[in-house]
């Protein structure tokens, strides 16, 4: 039952009654109660400014469209902290499911992500939606995350490299000319709606199907195929996307088969041309921000040697299985 005080508060506050049982759960910022009906959210770290009213814009975005997701029921701050309570989906999240689920099951939950996906990327949308957490970002504070990627603030990464004690300058100037070659390759784009953050701890499944994609705090209008390089991200790296700092990520391997899956329920995504320097491109932004941002020393000389592999034209795409099936061509400028 509910007897956390905090808890008890947000749900007084969003007009709720505190009946049935509330399952807390951790997660990386928020504090989660899960409910018979509903999944009440608690941000007591103080990062994401106004990121759940940003999610709740988001979601309103959503209204009638077929993306499944789940409804905001209430929103605001407290003493406790920025809160939100959305509807409870039916199902457990990707992460928790996909252990135990057969081959076939899995296929048919990728495939019906792709069907979510394509249905996101048609709503329409603010070409200058942005979260204002992002925002602040970008324009000087504090870095809460470092994804998704901003394909006309690449280069100011590049700058706040360069403010970094120690920096390799010739490292950067050869980032510098190698993001202006491939800036013309975004220029005809339309942005979409894109989630940002797909991985396995922000997509709701049920016997085998998506029902709901969850968290939109870092939703933005990019290009499409955006969304794609961090779902590639996550194939090839799973390790690093676990649901709470305490765990580890899916095992790489298992989801060896899903770009193939994905691209055949949504093979738009993958019929960019340049994809392949497309998608070097939002990898290269994503590592800079790293690089110039984090705080932890370790971290950012990582993302510095995986600069260094991309300006040879090699990262973690390599190693994926959907290259065998030549649904990525290396066809953009020289490297």
């Amino acid at each position: 039952m509910a007897t956390d005080p905090a808890l008890l508060r947000t749900l007084a506050a969003a007009g709720l009654p505190a009946s049935g049982c509330f399952l807390p759960q951790a997660g990386w910022v928020s504090r989660v109660w899960v409910g018979d009906e509903f999944v009440v959210r608690l941000n007591t770290s103080g990062q994401f400014r106004d990121a759940y009213r940003h999610e709740a814009a988001v979601v309103g975005l959503l209204a009638g469209s077929e993306v499944p997701h789940a409804r905001i029921l209430a929103h605001g701050d407290g003493p406790d902290g920025p809160w939100s309570i959305s509807e409870r989906l039916p199902g457990q999240t990707l992460y928790d499911a996909w252990p135990a689920a057969d081959s076939r099951t899995r296929r048919s939950i990728i495939e019906s992500l792709g069907f979510a996906l394509r249905a996101l990327h048609r709503v329409p949308v603010p070409p200058d939606l942005l979260p204002p957490w992002l925002a602040d970002a970008l324009s000087g504070s504090s870095w809460p995350a470092f994804h998704p990627p901003v394909v006309n603030a690449a280069l100011q990464q590049v700058e706040a490299a360069r403010r970094l004690p120690g920096h390799d300058s010739r490292l950067l100037a050869d980032v510098a000319d190698w993001l202006q070659e491939r800036l013309a390759l975004f220029a005809a784009d339309e942005p979409v709606l894109v989630h940002g953050d797909v991985h396995g701890s922000n997509v709701i499944v049920d016997h085998g199907r998506v029902t709901g994609l969850i968290d939109f705090a870092e939703a933005l209008a990019q290009p499409a195929d955006a969304e794609l390089d961090t779902i590639l991200r996550w194939c090839a790296r799973s390790r690093e996307y676990p649901p709470t700092p305490d765990e580890r990520g899916l095992d790489e391997r298992t989801l060896a088969e899903v770009p193939g899956w994905l691209h055949g329920a949504y093979p738009e995504l993958f019929e960019r041309e340049h994809l392949r320097e497309r998608l070097n491109f939002y990898d290269m932004y994503v590592e800079l921000a790293l690089h110039a941002h984090h705080p932890q020393p370790n971290i950012r000389e990582a993302a510095q040697d995986r600069i260094a592999l991309l300006l040879s034209g090699h990262n973690h795409l390599d190693g994926l299985a959907w290259q065998a099936a030549n649904s990525l061509r290396s066809d953009g400028p020289e490297n």
